[in-house]
């Protein structure tokens, strides 16, 4: 009996020390946040706080941070706050206690945007269905390394792959999706919930089954922070690759890894790209400069000139080049941006130019600004447009 009284010990203090971390307190019975439809409650435990606040991505921002909103306390310490209006979408928020910025601890979904970890809730309802996991078949996502003779490194990218992809020997069509300033290979699959939203749309029969290649668009780094051997680096949104040309220059390393490795149909009529903001003002080099390579650009709230200073013959001569590109008829040049988006005046000139051109384009307009909101809805509207 004394044996076994110390195999059950040693059991005991072995699984204790493997789940240290863990809170079997109860303490986390807290419910934050409480969902019923639109309506939401968030509550946090902090009785010797003397304010909290909540700070939100649907908040209208002050300058370059969100808004936020006070909660109150109850006589328990819990404080909280609670809103009846939600439209559905996904959405980030984080707690300011006493002037820290802190994450839901009763929350366990999580995201990363650039260098900020928020809290995530996902508000259900018909225009954010797609951005859910649903009971479909599912594609494959892998990271994968490629060699760039170029950069002089091995790179890390995204793909996914439709379902049933391992089990045929089809060939498919590519879209190469590409994340904005300060984001990675992970980008579109995080935030904007791009795997949920091509099973979806290929489930539904809106969207043909595609390979979707998701690069790292930063060529200073070539993975996503702490994916590398550079390390745990401080995450900086401003490298110093932008606007060097480097990524338009050496995309075509990025294709030939893919054509290599991947079944799929190698020719402009199944190629598109499209990006959001760098990465738009990435799509939009890259397919001028290649003009008889994508025959389906999408422009998501796109940067569009680069500064005076910057010579790289990348973005030289685009006029010329654009007149190119139009000569070789593509199928599909769709650009979409918010009605309060920063670079709205931009693209207008952009789409000024294009229109002296007689260059053939689709414009969408929304509400809002330079927000995964309006990339999520833009690649819901976009991929069902390809390859027809």
């Amino acid at each position: 009996m004394k044996i076994k009284y110390t195999i059950y010990s040693l059991m005991l203090g072995s699984l204790t020390f493997a789940q240290e971390s863990l809170d079997f307190s109860g303490k986390k019975n807290l419910v934050s946040p409480e969902i019923d439809g639109k309506n939401v409650t968030f509550r946090l435990l902090a009785p010797n706080a003397n304010s909290v606040k909540l700070q939100g991505n649907w908040f209208p921002s002050k300058g370059m941070e969100p808004g936020s909103v006070d909660l109150q306390k109850d006589k328990d310490g819990v404080w909280s706050f609670s809103k009846n209006d939600f439209n559905p979408d996904l959405y980030t928020y984080s707690f300011i206690v006493d002037g820290v910025k802190a994450n839901d601890p009763n929350n366990s979904y999580q995201v990363r945007d650039v260098s900020s970890v928020m809290s995530m809730i996902l508000i259900d309802g018909k225009q954010s269905e797609n951005y859910k996991v649903q009971n479909v078949q599912h594609g494959t996502v892998s990271k994968r390394w490629y060699k760039s003779n170029g950069l002089k490194e091995d790179r890390r990218l995204t793909v996914y792959t439709p379902p049933n992809y391992e089990s045929s020997k089809e060939k498919f069509p590519v879209l190469y999706l590409l994340h904005g300033m300060g984001g990675d290979e992970e980008a579109w699959m995080t935030l904007g919930r791009a795997s949920q939203i091509l099973d979806n749309l290929i489930a539904q029969g809106k969207a043909k089954p595609m390979i979707v290649v998701m690069p790292n668009g930063h060529t200073s780094n070539s993975a996503a922070p702490g994916e590398s051997s550079k390390g745990l680096y401080k995450i900086d949104m401003k490298t110093p690759d932008i606007f060097s040309g480097d990524m338009e220059t050496y995309f075509k390393e990025i294709m030939d890894f893919t054509e290599s490795n991947y079944r799929v149909k190698a020719d402009a009529k199944n190629r598109a790209i499209a990006g959001l903001s760098m990465g738009g003002f990435h799509s939009l080099y890259i397919s001028a400069n290649q003009p008889k390579t994508f025959d389906y650009v999408g422009l998501f709230s796109p940067a569009i000139f680069p500064p005076d200073e910057k010579k790289s013959p990348i973005y030289q001569n685009l006029d010329q080049k654009l007149k190119t590109q139009q000569t070789n008829s593509y199928k599909l040049y769709w650009i979409a941006i918010g009605k309060t988006d920063f670079l709205y005046k931009n693209v207008e000139e952009y789409r000024q130019k294009l229109d002296k051109m007689n260059f053939k384009y689709q414009y969408v307009e929304s509400e809002g600004g330079h927000t995964w909101s309006n990339w999520r809805t833009y690649l819901n509207e976009f991929v069902p447009q390809l390859f027809k």
